[in-house]
């Protein structure tokens, strides 16, 4: 073999390393990575140094596992700075901000989770403030349960079965997804923080997949269920919009 194949494959292995990661929200030990990607430990641990070195795998503190690193989410920065989708919501965005006075967010699906990809921030003092490129389950909140509702259903399985839901929620699970799908969007109080309320509706690209969840988040002190019924209309029309967009 020669030394440019071998590096090639050396590459190669290290990106199969990394999308370990993208399969399996929670940290991965080396005996588990390597048996994922098919390598001798050594070999896995060569390649986790290498990736170490970069930041993109760190160790956890006070534990033997591998969790994703910072440079990850400086390249997803430049994707989503760049990215056609998040360049085309921005105004939409802005524009529902400044109707609603809340934080307007966009996601998207990553394996069994999503990925928050832009922003527009309240101007209140008080608002729901979340980092791009903050992951979070798709099981919970309107932006997930929306991401999720519009899946494949070999995708909702698999975040019943990787979740390791009860079946007592996966049946309300599935009755709250059934209902989204009739209704367009999705609204939750205090799922996955306390004290916060969003409602969330789909963002559909070609072929009629969902490519994103457009949201609208606020303290449930001002985005009241009052107010979140009188948004609906508001945050439809600019899913809508950026349908329409990105479908052409």
């Amino acid at each position: 073999m020669t030394t440019t194949s071998t590096t090639v494959r050396a590459v190669e292995r290290a990106l199969e390393i990394l999308l370990c990661f993208a399969k399996s929200p929670r940290e991965l030990s080396l005996s588990e990575i390597a048996r994922e990607v098919g390598l001798h430990k050594s070999t896995a641990h060569r390649l986790l140094l290498s990736l170490q070195s970069k930041g993109f795998v760190r160790r956890q503190t006070g534990s033997e596992k591998y969790i994703l690193g910072w440079s990850v989410l400086e390249l997803l920065g430049n994707v989503y700075l760049s990215d056609e989708l998040t360049t085309l919501a921005l105004p939409e965005m802005t524009k529902l901000r400044d109707e609603t006075g809340e934080t307007i967010s966009l996601y998207i699906r990553s394996g069994i989770e999503r990925i928050r990809i832009q922003a527009v921030e309240s101007n209140e003092p008080i608002r729901n403030v979340v980092a791009i490129g903050k992951t979070y389950p798709l099981y919970v909140g309107a932006s997930g349960k929306v991401l999720l509702a519009f899946a494949d259903e070999a995708v909702v399985q698999e975040v019943l079965t990787r979740e390791q839901i009860p079946s007592d929620f996966s049946r309300e699970l599935q009755l709250q997804l059934d209902k989204i799908r009739v209704d367009g969007y999705a609204v939750s109080i205090q799922e996955r923080d306390a004290g916060a309320a969003a409602m969330a509706a789909p963002v559909f690209g070609r072929n009629d997949e969902c490519i994103a969840a457009l949201s609208i988040s606020g303290p449930v002190s001002r985005f009241t269920t009052d107010k979140m019924h009188q948004y609906v209309d508001a945050l439809c029309t600019a899913a809508a919009w950026l349908t329409k967009m990105l479908s052409h």
